[in-house]
């Protein structure tokens, strides 16, 4: 199975346990696209709903393609009190969709998941010209080496998962190149005024809550039962045995352009 159907397993916790976004990063959205009630957008990957309400709320008609059934008949029913709302369960790369329906397109957390040769040219052809691309990632951590319950978890991640920290060490170039690369990649197919832009933010979870979380992520949730079952009791121990309080730094970077 594909990591990214893996999210499909866990929609109760998704919905419970996976943060919603800063207020601001909405303002600041509908300032870039001078978005109005009526017009239409599209989200890709709506997942639960996180990043959905405050489009709606603007009285705007938002398609939403979640390629998960579970989540999409959730989601569905989580909004059922908004007709402006359309939920299509489908991949976004074989939705078909006439060129330039949309003012704007957004994902939340999500269009990693689509191969860039085809997400980029379809969002473009789908966006009317001058409407607007928005695409936002949270990118949660609890690696602060300052912090004693910090070191304790990840001294976990090198008992249980030690490949992952060996992958790390050689591969992750950082979040500042990640950010310059999405910058570059999305310029490289078309789109032009770029806009970026970061959001942090803390949050403060208990053992129970922060594994509950680890099981949305489908790194985690693609171990296997052997692993994933005493490395979580173990990081929820870890973290009740330090107070039940766990820090997470939360880091949001957005991206605004348009479609010329």
């Amino acid at each position: 199975m594909e990591r990214r159907h893996l999210f499909d397993h866990a929609v109760q916790a998704y919905d419970a346990v996976r943060p919603g976004y800063d207020a601001q990063l909405f303002e600041d959205i509908i300032e870039y696209a001078h978005i109005m009630p009526g017009q239409r957008i599209v989200e890709v990957g709506c997942g639960t709903g996180q990043a959905t309400q405050p489009f709606l709320d603007r009285s705007c008609r938002i398609t939403a393609i979640e390629l998960g059934s579970r989540m999409a008949s959730y989601t569905r029913k989580k909004f059922a009190d908004y007709e402006n709302l359309e939920i299509i369960h489908g991949k976004f790369e074989d939705c078909d969709s006439e060129p330039g329906r949309f003012d704007m397109l957004f994902s939340a957390t999500a269009f990693h998941w689509i191969p860039p040769e085809v997400g980029y040219p379809k969002a473009r052809r789908i966006i009317r010209s001058g409407g607007t691309l928005a695409l936002f990632w949270n990118r949660p951590s609890v690696n602060n080496p300052e912090d004693p319950l910090h070191r304790r978890i990840q001294s976990l991640y090198d008992r249980f998962v030690p490949e992952w920290s060996l992958k790390g060490q050689k591969r992750d170039p950082g979040l500042a190149q990640q950010f310059a690369n999405n910058l570059n990649e999305i310029e490289a197919y078309g789109f032009r005024d770029l806009k970026f832009k970061l959001y942090r933010s803390t949050r403060t979870v208990t053992g129970e809550q922060y594994t509950q979380l680890l099981s949305t992520y489908s790194d985690h949730r693609s171990l296997g039962e052997k692993i994933r079952n005493p490395f979580f009791h173990a990081i929820q121990e870890t973290i009740e045995d330090c107070g039940n309080r766990l820090v997470i730094h939360d880091t949001v970077d957005l991206y605004l352009a348009r479609n010329p």
